[in-house]
C-alpha cells in the first residue's frame, strides 16, 4: 500500500499502487477539496508547491472507491433470498385478499374475468417489486436484504445512487442482466470489481459496510 498524503491539510490515505497510474497524476483531497501532484515513486513526485499544472493530465481520488471491500456473489445471493422473502409474504397476502375479492363476487366472474384477475395479480407483482427495488436503493442504497447482510449500492464516484440512477440499474440494467440467460448476474463471481452487468451499466459498486 501507498500511503498519499495531502500537503495542503495533511488527510492521509492508503491506495493500492495498482490504483494510481504510472508518472505523475493530479490528486484531489476528499478532506479539504485541494488538487495537488503525486508520482508513484518518490521520484516522481514534484514539490507541491510548484505549478500543479505540470501534472498529467488524468486525475485519481483519495476516496478511492475503486479500493473499497466490494460485496462478492453469494452475500449478494443471500441478500437477494430475504428480499424475495419479504416480497413473497407480500404477495400472498395480496393474493389472499384477490381470491376473496373473486369468492364475494361468486358465480358473476366469467372465465375472461378470473383471467383478467390474473393479469392484474401479476402486473401489480411485478409493479411492486420493481417498485420495492427502485425505492430502496434510490433512497438508501440498500434494500431490508442488503441491510441485513451489512451491504450497499453506490456510484462509482463514491455518492450515493439515488433514485433515477436507481430506476437504471434496479429497472432496464436487470433487465439486460436477466435476459441474456442471467449470465450479467454470474458475471459478479468473476469480476475485479464484483460488478453485475446493470451495475457496470449503472455504473455502481456494491460494497461491504
Amino acid at each position: 500500500m501507498l500511503t498519499v498524503s495531502c500537503p495542503h491539510c495533511g488527510f492521509a490515505k492508503n491506495v493500492p499502487p495498482d490504483k494510481i497510474p504510472a508518472g505523475v497524476v493530479k490528486v484531489t483531497c476528499p478532506s479539504c477539496e485541494e488538487t495537488f501532484p503525486f508520482g508513484r515513486n518518490a521520484a516522481d513526485t514534484p514539490d507541491p508547491t510548484e505549478d500543479e499544472n505540470s501534472a498529467g493530465d488524468e486525475e485519481i481520488s483519495l476516496s478511492a472507491t475503486a479500493a473499497l471491500p466490494k460485496a462478492g456473489f453469494w452475500i449478494r445471493v443471500a441478500a437477494a433470498l430475504v428480499d424475495g422473502i419479504i416480497l413473497l409474504v407480500v404477495q400472498v397476502i395480496l393474493s389472499i385478499l384477490l381470491g376473496l375479492i373473486a369468492v364475494s363476487v361468486g358465480s358473476g366472474v366469467n372465465a375472461q374475468g378470473q383471467a383478467a384477475l390474473s393479469l392484474v395479480y401479476t402486473l401489480f407483482g411485478t409493479a411492486l417489486s420493481m417498485a420495492y427495488y427502485v425505492f430502496f436503493t434510490g433512497y438508501s442504497g440498500q434494500t431490508p436484504g442488503k441491510m441485513a447482510v451489512r451491504i450497499k449500492v453506490i456510484r462509482v464516484d463514491g455518492e450515493e445512487i439515488g433514485f433515477g440512477r436507481a430506476f437504471f440499474r434496479e429497472v432496464l440494467g436487470k433487465f439486460v442482466s436477466g435476459i441474456i440467460l442471467g449470465i450479467g448476474y454470474l458475471m459478479v463471481a468473476f469480476d475485479s470489481q464484483k460488478q453485475g452487468l446493470h451495475d457496470r451499466i449503472a455504473s455502481t459498486y456494491v460494497i461491504k459496510l
